[in-house]
């Protein structure tokens, strides 16, 4: 461990504390843990140095989705998204910005603060693109359109549940308690949905299109392609017949098997969510790469 001097925020009234410094320094990952030159995220104060620690204040999206990115500037690349009514705990607001982290996978960036409201517990969530109507009522205007994954608050009004920004049809979601179990047939519904870098709503890159397509099922999964193959299930045997469900990954890439021989994944070939022969994409990689497959994983259900 290495100990810190824990204090808090300027202007706070927590009571401060101090540690003695001692240990190596270590490395941590700056992308799950909020640690900025000025100031970090409280629950570490134990474990690194920074000259202030903020603890964070709750918050979640409140528009259809919101880009995270890496620096405080839409011309920024995207890191990550966060879908509507998904929570995100901010340690910093300046100007138009928002810096902390996503309360599902604790993904550091910034977010504009005009994307984030105050919390509220989700009931339902979308199964898929998810118009809020101005009514209960099909031909009425549509006020937005949800990606897939969308948390929402509200209460059942015949065919629709009510929520304060529209109504949504039952038919487009799912209970909050209600998980699926099948994460491919969750990431067919994305079919011929644009790649996007860093997208995980109506655009998805492919880490993007495993951590939603698992989340939908009740499975936690880590933001980027080399967290998820350490984290998820279990390594398989070179030799092992893969099935549905299994997790494949490339060097930078990732993709779930529909069947024993075909993957469907987010890609920057096609720039879509496709399904294709997994014979066809190692031989695609085969040229730029000595080991096309870097491993293969399964989640038992």
């Amino acid at each position: 461990m290495h100990d810190t001097v824990a204090g808090v925020s300027p202007g706070s009234s927590t009571t401060r504390r101090r540690v003695k410094l001692d240990g190596v320094s270590r490395r941590y990952d700056a992308r799950v843990n909020a640690i900025r030159p000025d100031l970090a995220d409280l629950a570490l104060a134990e474990l690194y140095f920074a000259p202030h620690y903020v603890a964070p204040v709750a918050r979640a999206c409140v528009v259809p989705s919101a880009m995270l990115r890496g620096k405080p500037d839409e011309a920024a690349g995207a890191v990550s998204e966060l879908l509507h009514g998904e929570a995100f705990h901010m340690l910093d607001a300046r100007g138009e910005w928002a810096w902390g982290y996503c309360g599902h996978d604790h993904y550091v960036g910034y977010l504009p603060l005009a994307a984030l409201g105050e919390p509220v517990a989700a009931t339902h969530v979308t199964r898929a693109a998810t118009p809020l109507f101005l009514s209960a009522d099909i031909k009425s205007p549509v006020q937005a359109l949800l990606p897939a994954g969308a948390r929402l608050a509200g209460t059942a009004e015949g065919d629709f549940l009510a929520t304060a920004g529209g109504y949504a049809h039952l038919r487009h979601i799912r209970a909050v308690d209600a998980p699926e179990s099948d994460w491919v047939a969750v990431a067919e519904r994305h079919l011929g949905a644009p790649y996007v870098w860093g997208g995980r709503g109506h655009g998805l890159d492919c880490s993007g299109l495993v951590q939603t397509a698992l989340d939908a099922c009740g499975i936690a999964a880590p933001r980027d392609t080399d967290q998820q193959a350490q984290a998820l299930g279990t390594a398989l045997d070179d030799n092992a017949p893969l099935r549905r469900g299994d997790i494949v990954f490339f060097p930078g890439h990732v993709g779930l098997m529909m069947d024993e021989t075909r993957l469907i994944h987010a890609n920057a070939f096609w720039m879509a969510v496709t399904i294709e022969p997994l014979a066809d994409v190692v031989a695609r990689l085969s040229d730029q790469h000595e080991q096309p497959v870097t491993g293969r994983r399964r989640i038992k259900p």
